[in-house]
């Protein structure tokens, strides 16, 4: 049987209104053990996440664990990017099981879930199996992620991914928002993150513009 192709995004991909995003426990004793990925790199990731929700309106959840009495605060990298918005501060690992957290996801009422956060193989996979198995749909940030070990993190990531949970990176969900270039609105936006958070990438547009004036429109 023949297929005809069609100019339409498929189903899989995300928009910046079909999901919420939820960053889970990017906080300083979280980080001390974190081993899995550079420090500087795991900041700059979680910034350019956060700068990328912020500015297509993604509906975010900040959420810490014992910040006050054990955990210190969130990165600022993430609170910046959310100004005056509450952190919802929770006691269990898990943070599919805390009625706050889940209070905001029912109101929120998106069936695609976003998720980043440390450590992979606790905080991660605690919530993500749980939201699978309520019948979510699970995206991990997987560059946004870190445990104490390489081993912890890539297993835990296998394990979401057999169990269904669809692995991206930072910049992946940048350019995935954006999608098109002819989008003017969110043009500079994408590429200012870009240049910002963007690594290599971002280093390219940089270049490209101040020399010769590029455009990717």
């Amino acid at each position: 049987m023949a297929i005809t192709a069609t100019p339409t995004p498929g189903k899989k991909l995300i928009s910046p209104t079909d999901h919420a995003l939820i960053l889970i426990d990017f906080q300083s004793q979280m980080s001390f053990a974190t081993k899995s990925i550079d420090a500087t790199l795991l900041r700059n990731n979680a910034a350019l996440v956060s700068r990328a929700a912020a500015g297509f309106g993604v509906p975010t959840i900040l959420t810490t664990v014992a910040e006050k009495s054990f955990s210190g605060p969130m990165y600022a990298e993430i609170t910046d990017a959310f100004p005056g918005q509450p952190l919802l501060d929770r006691t269990s690992m898990n943070t599919w099981e805390d009625a706050q957290v889940i209070s905001k996801i029912n109101e929120i009422g998106k069936t695609r879930l976003v998720m980043a956060g440390l450590w992979t193989s606790v905080c991660l996979v605690g919530p993500s199996l749980s939201a699978l198995d309520q019948g979510f749909e699970v995206y991990l940030i997987t560059d946004a992620c870190g445990d104490i070990s390489t081993e912890a993190h890539e297993r835990a990531v296998e394990r979401m991914i057999q169990a269904g949970v669809q692995p991206m990176t930072a910049l992946q969900y940048l350019l995935e928002l954006q999608r098109d270039w002819a989008r003017t609105g969110t043009y500079d936006m994408t590429t200012g993150i870009a240049k910002l958070y963007g690594g290599a990438y971002g280093l390219g547009i940089t270049y490209a513009k101040t020399m010769f004036g590029a455009h990717e429109g």
